[in-house]
């Protein structure tokens, strides 16, 4: 077992279903763990270990875990659907896995509950989805992760891809309204109303770019187009164009003295700026999936295996015999109203707390790792 295994190891023994160990949110603020995002990232890192090593642990950590949050009937603890928050679609992708490997209808009928809040979720006038229901009229880059591979998914199982000009139209319309040309990245987040305070008034868009948020929504185009079912080769893509050119984009973020990128990617070497991993680590994973899939060119992957070995050695250490991954955003937004701290500001993005092992960062480093071991280059993390 090498060390990146020995650290889930300890991460999946130290954990339950009630306290997950990477959970920082939830520990810092003593509340009681219900279903949420950031344990679906783990869900979903852990069933991509179990997927290509065949090792029965990450499912059997995994099934035990979800069967502590799904009831018989299809309901999820501690799930409102009148929140309307994407974040809250994110875990479901799972639940398609467990459902086929377990048999126990009741995933299944928790996959149709989140569908349910899709199609009542409230849009904006262009069509996408609000992010919450306390954003109204917002669309964030990280929503486009949250909802649209589990929407695309169920559509290309359930619906005879049905719903997939919908999920189309929504990435096409981030790319008219959210991309930076000055840049050639994309602002974190974009109000539709241009009403909300952080919200430009001319173009309804956040002040900077987040690096997580791009990271969210980078794998989001790779995830979801994985998707797409044969027969649909122009929506394949349209989605690889914006892809491949965010790829291109990117680039000349990745810092030449660290191979990371950085909270606030378009400010490297200011201060109080960071080379961040959760971020980096999704940006890599793009890279190597995308290359994988033949979405971006094959040199990508090089690129991405550079980034996840850059990440260990800045930020993979070992403390009393346990590894800990460091350098993670905790979290960052933009508003609501009654916490104008989060107006989108750089010096706000690097106010925010840095964390070691929490989902948000651990869960994308493992997805690089089942990629570097799925390329055969698992040989490339030293023991």
């Amino acid at each position: 077992m090498n060390m990146i295994e020995r650290y889930v190891e300890r991460m999946m023994t130290e954990s339950t279903p009630e306290k997950p160990l990477w959970n920082i949110e939830k520990i810092k603020e003593g509340k009681i763990n219900g279903w949420n995002y950031i344990d679906g990232c783990m869900m979903i890192a852990l069933l991509n270990l179990h997927r290509i090593t065949g090792e029965s642990r990450y499912y059997q950590f995994a099934e035990h875990f979800l069967d502590h949050y799904v009831f018989e009937d299809g309901s999820l603890r501690g799930y409102k659907e009148e929140d309307y928050n994407l974040d809250n679609i994110c875990e479901g992708r799972v639940l398609f896995d467990v459902y086929r490997l377990s048999g126990k209808e009741k995933y299944r009928k928790a996959i149709d509950t989140l569908y349910g809040q899709l199609l009542r979720q409230p849009r904006t006038h262009e069509g996408n989805f609000w992010h919450k229901q306390i954003y109204p009229h917002q669309v964030w880059l990280d929503g486009l992760y949250m909802a649209q591979v589990f929407y695309a998914r169920y559509t290309t199982a359930m619906e005879n891809c049905r719903g997939y000009e919908d999920i189309r139209q929504q990435f096409r319309t981030v790319r008219e309204r959210m991309f930076d040309e000055s840049t050639g990245l994309y602002r974190h987040g974009y109000d539709a109303s241009k009403t909300a305070f952080w919200a430009d008034p001319e173009t309804g868009t956040s002040r900077n770019p987040w690096l997580r948020s791009l990271g969210w929504f980078s794998a989001a185009l790779i995830d979801v187009t994985a998707e797409i079912a044969p027969g649909h080769e122009d929506f394949r893509e349209e989605m690889t164009v914006i892809a491949r050119e965010l790829a291109q984009n990117l680039l000349r973020y990745i810092d030449p003295e660290t191979n990371m990128l950085w909270q606030v990617p378009d400010q490297i070497g200011r201060e109080g700026n960071y080379p961040e991993t959760s971020g980096s680590a999704m940006v890599a994973y793009f890279y190597l999936k995308g290359a994988r899939l033949g979405m971006l060119d094959a040199s990508y992957a090089d690129v991405g295996a550079k980034i996840f070995l850059a990440i260990c050695k800045r930020y993979l250490s070992e403390r009393d015999g346990q590894l800990n991954l460091g350098g993670i955003c905790l979290v960052a937004g933009l508003g609501p109203e009654n916490n104008r701290r989060r107006d989108g500001s750089y010096e706000y993005y690097i106010s925010e707390p840095v964390v070691e092992n929490d989902a948000k960062g651990l869960a994308p480093f493992l997805m690089c790792y089942t990629e570097l071991l799925m390329a055969g280059r698992g040989e490339e993390v030293e023991d």
